[in-house]
């Protein structure tokens, strides 16, 4: 029989591997370092596998106390994997199911948060979790098996996005708790056993021709059009990413000398309006993305919904397609105006800071940036523009090429 050191101490190989428990347990071992745990069992002559979770978020125990459940099932005549179908039917079908409460708390919620957070928390939930364990019922939930969700998570890796989404299933329990659906919440004892998460900037290439191969390298790598259109939009602006993500046509203004993205205020990190004066090149990308999203919307839409948002990962694969991987991130961007010019204009330092959206913590400074000087932030616009764009493709030209 198996131990727990024998399990935790198993080592990867080149192809996958079993040890076997018993009572037709086992633990596979796969290349990459998982190890789940399979149980193989008989059934009017036919040999089926019942799945138990991934150790250590599975212990042993569990999966024995698992296996000693399914042999029950047998002794009773019953299939073991028809039983837990049968209890996720039901659970789904007396709305105690984990995704049927989920999205009760959330159009509780939903009223009382901007636009933006509230298709982020949904979109989380039925792309991270409603697969794994949407169907159970919330009281049948137990702490190993939403680890069991957040390891997965954490493996893309995306643990900002690990602890976003523990954050909202631990509230979808206590949703639950004080609705009498639930007596527990599984996903708080779990914090402690997430990966941790070092602190620190955001990666960024911040001189200038470094940015520059950056995004020539990733507007050349086939993507659709919209993404590689959303990505030079965010290095010509500044942008935070979810800014881009959920822009609408009704913000922008093109027309005139004075062409003008307004972000309403429930959109911005301090939740001040903010409103972007935009290089010639900026409305070039606008004008282009209009032939293929300007009756949406979205100026940015969803590939697969043109009535939801792209992806918040969308412009970040592009670059990680591109070799710039735990180089260069969408945020990037704005660190990389920043540096590069401060460095050219240092007696602006207060009027790019105002571009960036940012609030001095300083009264003085703060009551200054108050001000819009939108004449000069339009000349330092444009004067990033010529320099980021210097002998780039035309935005009309990143709507031709191969697709992914």
């Amino acid at each position: 029989m198996l131990t727990d050191a024998a399990v935790r101490k198993a080592p990867a190989a080149a192809k996958p591997f079993k040890l076997y428990d018993s009572g037709g347990l086992f633990v596979q071992v796969t290349p990459g370092g998982s190890k789940l745990w399979r149980m193989r069992y008989s059934l009017a002559g036919r040999e089926k596998l019942l799945s138990f979770g991934a150790y250590p978020a599975v212990s042993l125990a569990a999966a024995r106390d698992a296996r000693d459940a399914a042999r029950a099932e047998l002794r009773a005549g019953r299939d073991p994997s028809l039983t837990r179908r049968q209890m996720r039917a039901n659970a789904q079908a007396s709305d105690r199911g984990f995704e049927a409460v989920a999205r009760q708390w959330h159009a509780l919620h939903a009223p009382h948060w901007t636009e933006r957070h509230t298709e982020d928390v949904l979109g989380s939930l039925e792309k991270l979790v409603f697969p794994a364990i949407g169907g159970i019922d919330i009281r049948e939930i137990t702490a190993p098996m939403v680890l069991e969700v957040i390891r997965r998570i954490e493996k893309r890796p995306a643990l900002e996005t690990a602890r976003r989404v523990r954050q909202r299933m631990s509230a979808v329990f206590v949703h639950a708790i004080g609705s009498g659906l639930a007596e527990a919440d599984p996903a708080a004892i779990v914090a402690g056993a997430m990966a941790p998460m070092k602190k620190g900037r955001q990666p960024a290439v911040v001189d200038l021709e470094s940015v520059r191969e950056a995004l020539v390298a990733a507007e050349a790598i086939p993507a659709h059009p919209v993404t590689k259109l959303a990505l030079r939009l965010i290095a010509l602006t500044a942008v935070r990413p979810g800014e881009i993500r959920f822009a609408r046509w009704s913000e922008f203004v093109l027309e005139g000398d004075e062409p003008t993205w307004s972000i309403p205020a429930e959109r911005m990190k301090m939740k001040r309006p903010h409103a972007v004066p935009l290089a010639r090149q900026a409305v070039e990308v606008i004008e282009a993305v209009r032939s293929l999203t300007g009756r949406l919307p979205f100026v940015f839409p969803n590939g697969r919904s043109g009535h939801k948002p792209m992806s918040e990962n969308a412009m970040g694969y592009l670059l990680n397609r591109a070799g710039y991987h735990h180089r260069h991130v969408p945020h990037g961007w704005r660190a990389a105006f920043s540096s590069i010019m401060n460095e050219r204009f240092p007696v602006d330092r207060h009027t790019i800071d105002l571009m960036l959206a940012h609030v001095s913590k300083d009264k003085v400074e703060g009551a200054y940036n108050r001000a819009l000087h939108l004449p000069r932030r339009r000349e330092l616009a444009q004067a990033w523009a010529d320099l980021l764009l210097d002998g780039a493709k035309s935005a009309i030209g990143l709507l031709s090429g191969s697709r992914r």
